[in-house]
């Protein structure tokens, strides 16, 4: 096989034919793997300049093998796309503009900000003093107006996630971007190992689980199958602890509920608290625990939690002191790497300072919580799919599966079980909790924390049904 040297754009079409998920002419096929044969030729010299470093031992060339495991798991499920509403999304696209009017006139006259489609600075600054949401300002003083800030404001104050939403839909948006075939499956490249920390890095603007939230509305199973979403539960939490061997940690994993339980760890809430009655000090703890997680600063964290730095800096502080198992070999992390050392996963995904991957003590700090997602992703997605399950999808660390309805539920026990194993295996015995929710045809699915408000804002302005939402105490929410 010759060396492929067609130009940027005819690449970019043989991509976008691979990805239309067919179905393809015969001279279609014989391009689409000529093309594909010609990429994996060219690797042949760097095959046989890495391999005496891969086989160097049995464990690096283990860890190679799991990786190629993984690549053929990505090809497999990069084909087998998600389930998309074609026919709702074709409304939405052919009406955004007047979609875009509507939802203005809808959601702010609960805020008072917009004049036309113009986001008036000194109206929502207005809003904000009277409402009393202390909203972080950039160094020269102006209120901070980025996506990123809104997000984490928005988990803080939710009155202002239909704010955030309609800033989203209004400014980045862009309804044909969503990657999807004629078949009505959404495609994209997973762009695997992307990442410092190994994690996938696909398109925000062409995958369904890249864009705002309530777009993923538009995922739907096909007549006489079922989507199953599987998420591991405050995963990050579990392998901080595992990886760090703070007991303390795990008891507050085990409980089912870290933020709680470290309110009550550090003497922030009794014994008898429960996330009714002590939401507020939870949802704080929250943000400092998952702000330790992400590598956040006191001011992040503040920002997030919707409190004051100097409080943030106490309730990190408390973290420190109850946690000290876990901050002494972090500290010993970014103190290793600092001084031109290795940290390295389970699976022998590595990170040093150097070209292009220097990092910030923070971000060190972060490594190998996330690399060690990574790797428990990856192999599980292998698993999975040697097993016979339909991937449809990795999402950061969640897993979407679709099957026929008859065998779903025992389909959902057995990935269950796949992905508990796979934590036993890289976290020393100890497993994470995993969530289950199953969507069965002609339901669709529906993010009903946060998506599920606009989702239903939009479905008015295009006189569709809404969703139903949840209900709290017998009642719709």
């Amino acid at each position: 096989m010759g060396i492929n040297t067609i130009g940027s754009e005819e690449k970019e079409t043989m991509r976008e034919l691979i990805m239309s998920g067919g179905p393809w002419t015969n001279p279609q096929r014989k391009d689409i793997l000529e093309y594909c044969a010609s990429d994996v030729a060219l690797l042949r010299p760097l095959l046989a300049a890495i391999a005496p470093e891969i086989t160097l031992t049995l464990q690096r060339l283990g860890h190679a093998v799991w990786r190629g495991r993984y690549m053929g798991a990505v090809a497999t499920l990069e084909y087998n796309g998600v389930p998309i509403d074609i026919e709702t999304l074709a409304v939405l696209s052919r009406h955004w503009e007047e979609i875009q009017e509507t939802l203005i006139l809808d959601i702010d006259k609960n805020f008072g900000v917009y004049e036309g489609r113009t986001f008036k600075l000194a109206k929502f600054e207005a809003y904000l003093i009277e409402n009393g949401i202390p909203w972080p300002r950039t160094e020269t003083g102006r209120l901070a107006l980025d996506d990123n800030t809104f997000r984490a404001m928005a988990k803080a104050y939710p009155q202002i996630s239909p704010l955030r939403e309609l800033r989203h839909a209004l400014g980045e948006l862009r309804l044909q971007k969503l990657a999807v075939g004629p078949d009505g499956r959404n495609r994209t490249l997973i762009s695997p190992f992307r990442s410092k920390t190994g994690r996938n890095q696909p398109s925000n603007a062409k995958a369904i689980f890249g864009a705002a939230t309530w777009i993923r509305g538009l995922i739907k199973p096909e007549p006489g199958t079922a989507l199953a979403y599987l998420d591991f539960s405050s995963q990050e939490f579990a392998i901080a602890a595992c990886l760090s061997g703070d007991e303390k940690m795990w008891r507050a994993y085990e409980s089912g509920d870290p933020y709680l339980q470290f309110a009550k760890d550090a003497g922030l809430a009794p014994d008898c608290a429960t996330k009714d009655s002590h939401e507020a000090v939870r949802d704080r703890c929250k943000a400092i625990v998952l702000g330790v997680q992400y590598g956040m600063s006191a001011r992040g964290m503040a920002n997030r939690a919707g409190i004051l730095v100097a409080e943030a800096r106490e309730l990190l502080q408390l973290h420190r002191e109850h946690y000290r198992v876990f901050w002494t070999w972090a500290d010993r992390n970014v103190d290793n790497v600092l001084a031109g050392g290795t940290i390295s996963t389970p699976l022998g995904w590595q990170f040093r300072q150097g070209y292009g991957t220097s990092g910030s003590p923070r971000s060190i700090l972060n490594w190998p919580i996330q690399s060690t997602g990574a790797d428990i992703l990856r192999l599980s997605c292998v698993r999975l799919m040697e097993a016979g399950l339909r991937i449809c999808a990795p999402v950061h660390d969640a897993i979407l599966i679709q099957m026929p309805i008859e065998v779903i539920d025992d389909q959902v026990t057995l990935a269950r079980f796949i992905m508990q194993q796979t934590c036993r295996d890289l976290l020393g015995g100890r497993t994470c909790l995993v969530d289950a929710e199953i969507i069965k045809a002609p339901d669709r699915y529906m993010d009903m924390k946060r998506g599920v408000g606009m989702w239903n804002t939009v479905m008015r302005a295009v006189g569709f049904p809404e969703h139903p939402l949840p209900l709290i105490s017998g009642r719709a929410s």
